[in-house]
């Protein structure tokens, strides 16, 4: 028995592009770093390059060669980490752009692949990656001079809609690319529904594709199920898992689930995660384990096969929520231990 079934649509996650694609005129791209959230890399970027994106982000040079592999000659792949020392063979081999973002990063592309395509982050406040305004006004004519593919950078509170950090760094770019003829790009998922401000010539959406985060029409991409392993009475005082942090207050029936921390089942969800059979709720009781979860199916009628994580009643965003983290980090684990399959590949 696997631990549980982790269902990728990639049919939602071609209807998120087009929806965000509609949002803008500026060119939709997809960020698939980190095996494109968890969720494959592989089976994601070919369906949206048949849905017609063809520009793709991911993180290092070696994720980009091996989407290469995958999608063939034509789509742009972006390699947002740079151009690191070593990098030069696989950024020709496999055409790919680095996004350059110090004076260094300039120097060894330059020296290494002048030729080779690039694009060129700028750091507008995030004080992460990119050029700093200083170096920028000493580098700015010989870099443009070589006629990037695209200037970008970053936002740092995108998903906090109000904050002035926002507008300070519209500004900031604003003023940085003033004159640039290069495609530009400022935002990402949560700064495309900041609105036509901040898009510019190119979105490079990533965690809205996978429904992680909300906008109207948004669906979800995901639905996870974990197999019952079995069920055993618990009688009132009687505790459940290690610690003994919870204790039945009434006859209990308590579920086992084949599924824990080792599977990317966070543990912050002891005691305070919810799990659904239909539209019944059942509290997680105890601690997350490494590979078990226990679950209070008293009120349910049937003795049930599976109980649902993530689905019509639980999306992403609100089990981020009651495990005190965020989105892409629910993806990324749960991607990477569980078992996939695909529907509209």
């Amino acid at each position: 028995m696997t631990v549980g079934r982790l269902i990728v649509d990639l049919d939602a996650v071609a209807a998120n592009w087009r929806s965000l694609q509609a949002m803008s005129r500026a060119e939709a791209g997809a960020s698939v770093k980190a095996n494109a959230y968890g969720l494959g890399a592989e089976q994601v970027a070919l369906r949206l390059a048949r849905e017609g994106a063809r520009q793709f982000f991911v993180a290092e040079a070696r994720e980009g060669a091996d989407l290469r592999r995958v999608l063939g000659h034509g789509p742009v792949i972006n390699i947002m980490s740079g151009h690191f020392a070593g990098d030069a063979q696989l950024i020709a081999g496999a055409d790919l752009t680095p996004i350059l973002s110090s004076p260094e990063q300039l120097r060894r592309h330059f020296a290494a692949l002048p030729d080779q395509p690039f694009g060129l982050q700028l750091d507008t406040g995030m004080n992460r990656l990119g050029i700093k305004a200083a170096d920028w006004a000493t580098l700015r004519e010989a870099a443009l001079a070589r006629n990037p593919r695209l200037v970008m950078s970053h936002l740092a509170c995108a998903d906090e809609p109000a904050n002035p950090m926002n507008a300070a760094q519209l500004a900031a770019f604003r003023a940085m690319t003033q004159g640039v003829v290069a495609p530009r790009s400022l935002s990402a998922s949560a700064g495309t529904l900041l609105g036509a401000d901040y898009h510019f010539d190119v979105l490079r959406p990533g965690i809205a594709l996978y429904g992680g985060i909300g906008f109207d029409g948004v669906q979800p991409a995901i639905r996870l199920d974990l197999y019952v392993v079995q069920i055993r009475d618990v009688a009132p005082g009687e505790t459940v898992g290690y610690g003994q942090t919870w204790t039945a207050r009434r006859p209990s029936r308590v579920a086992t689930l084949a599924a824990g921390y080792g599977d990317g089942v966070m543990r912050s969800l002891s005691n305070r995660g919810t799990l659904w059979h239909g539209d019944k709720p059942c509290p997680l009781v105890g601690r997350v384990s490494m590979d078990l979860v226990t679950v209070d199916v008293t009120d349910l009628r049937d003795a049930p096969e599976m109980l649902t994580l993530i689905g019509p009643h639980q999306g992403v965003e609100a089990l981020a929520d009651a495990a005190g983290t965020i989105s892409y980090e629910i993806l990324i684990n749960l991607g990477a231990s569980m078992p996939r399959r695909y529907v509209g590949a």
